[in-house]
C-alpha cells in the first residue's frame, strides 16, 4: 500500500512524456526548469521520469507517482497530431470520459479563426471530464488540472507560461535553505567518513558532496540544506571546523 504524502512537506514528481526524449533527438529541459521553478515555492521535487508515447506506459506511470506526491507534472503529449495522446491516457488513470471542452474550443479561437479550426487542431480541445483548464497565454491551446495531476505542453515556452498560471493554485511549502562551502582541493575521500558522520549528527540537514573540475584542477564543494535556519548555522560551523582540521592533513585521499 503507498503511503499518503506527510501533510507538512509538499511533494511533487514531473513526467515527461515522448518518444522524441527518448530517443535523443529531443534534449529534456524542462525537469530543470520546474525543478528549479518548485524549489522556489518550497516544493520538493522527489522523482522525474521519462514514459514513451505508449498509453500504457503512460496510465502506469501517472497512477504510481500521483498516490505518492502531492502534485504529478506532466510535459508533452497534448498536440494536435496523433501521437499526442497524453489526455486520453489521463483519462483512463482517472477512469474518466474525456471530450471536446467549450471553453478550450473559445480558447483556441483567440487565435484560429473559425474556418481554420480543422478536426486535427480540435483535438487539442479534447479535455478529461471533470479536468480545471490552464491558460496558455503563447498559443491558446490550454493544459489542464485533474486531481492533483497537471498537464502542460511539452514546447519549453508554453509550458513556462502553463506553469506560471497554474503556480498560484498550488499549495506550497517552506523553502529549502542551502548553503554551499567550498572544500577547495581536499579530496572527497580525506572528508568522506567525517561528512558521513556529521549527517548522522544533523539528520535534519542534508549534505552532500560535489566535485566540479575547473581551471585549477579538481574542486569540491560541501551543499547543505534544511528548511530550519538554526540547525543549518550549526551544520555550516560543524563542516567548516571539519574542513579546517583537515586543511594541513596532506595524506592521500
Amino acid at each position: 500500500m503507498t503511503s499518503a504524502p506527510r501533510q507538512d512537506r509538499v511533494t511533487a514528481a514531473v513526467l515527461v512524456i515522448g518518444d522524441e526524449i527518448l530517443s535523443g533527438r529531443t534534449q529534456d529541459g524542462n525537469s530543470h526548469y520546474i525543478a528549479k521553478y518548485l524549489a522556489r515555492m518550497g516544493i520538493d521535487l522527489c522523482e522525474i521520469r521519462v514514459v514513451p508515447d505508449i498509453a500504457e506506459e503512460i496510465v502506469a506511470a501517472v497512477n504510481a507517482v500521483r498516490a505518492r506526491y502531492t502534485y504529478v507534472f506532466t510535459t508533452g503529449g497534448i498536440g494536435p497530431t496523433h501521437d499526442d495522446i497524453t489526455a486520453d491516457a489521463i483519462a483512463r488513470a482517472f477512469g474518466v470520459g474525456i471530450e471536446e471542452n467549450a471553453e478550450a474550443i473559445a480558447m483556441l479561437l483567440e487565435r484560429i479563426r473559425p474556418d481554420q479550426l480543422n478536426e486535427a487542431r480540435r483535438r487539442m480541445a479534447r479535455i478529461p471530464l471533470g479536468a480545471e483548464l490552464i491558460e496558455n497565454k503563447i498559443s491558446k491551446a490550454p493544459g489542464f488540472m485533474i486531481g492533483n495531476v497537471i498537464v502542460m505542453a511539452g514546447v519549453p515556452m508554453i509550458m513556462e507560461s502553463m506553469l506560471d498560471a497554474i503556480a498560484p493554485k498550488l499549495r506550497s511549502g517552506a523553502r529549502v535553505l542551502v548553503e554551499t562551502i567550498d572544500a577547495g582541493s581536499i579530496p572527497e575521500g580525506r572528508y568522506a567518513k567525517a561528512l558521513a558522520a556529521l549527517a548522522e549528527s544533523w539528520p535534519q540537514v542534508g549534505m552532500g558532496s560535489y566535485p566540479h573540475f575547473s581551471s585549477q584542477g579538481v574542486r569540491n564543494q560541501i551543499v547543505l540544506r534544511c528548511r530550519e535556519a538554526g540547525p543549518l548555522a550549526l551544520a555550516k560551523e560543524a563542516v567548516l571546523a571539519m574542513l579546517s582540521g583537515l586543511a594541513n592533513d596532506r595524506a592521500p585521499g
